[in-house]
């Protein structure tokens, strides 16, 4: 009879831990993307692009530099990319976002030599606002 309520007693307090786990309420979060568009058009012709959407739907856009020249792929404007990707992603994560998906493809529309490569960088972290 003892192990028999002793079994039930750990039952209903382990069902309980369970229970106060589940109902535990996620806090809010907000998020925030960070989107690279460089451009292998050669020749200075294509356009690229980092934009930056801020949590409330606002935009700033900055230029970067294409991947290719006239003569060929362009490892200076690489480099520039980089450094200024990793600065910028940088700055954030040193204010509180975490990186929490980074998604990267390439769109080229037939075989002219021309495209972009683009990566979305989704940042979040905790809603600062009172309440849930």
């Amino acid at each position: 009879m003892k192990k028999i309520i002793i079994i039930l007693i750990m039952a209903v307090t382990t069902g309980s831990t369970l229970t106060a786990q589940e109902l535990k309420p996620e806090p809010k979060k907000q998020f925030m993307q960070v989107t690279t568009v460089e451009s292998v058009i050669g020749g200075g012709f294509g356009r690229s692009k980092m934009i930056v959407t801020n949590p409330d739907g606002s935009q700033k856009e900055s230029d970067m530099e294409n991947l290719f020249s006239l003569a060929g792929i362009n490892f200076k404007n690489i480099k520039e990319n980089e450094s200024q990707i990793v600065k910028v992603l940088k700055n954030y994560t040193d204010e509180g976002w975490q990186i929490d998906k980074v998604t990267s493809f390439t769109l080229s529309p037939g075989d002219n030599g021309q495209g972009i490569f683009m990566t979305r960088y989704l940042l979040s972290k905790p809603d600062e606002k009172k309440g849930f």
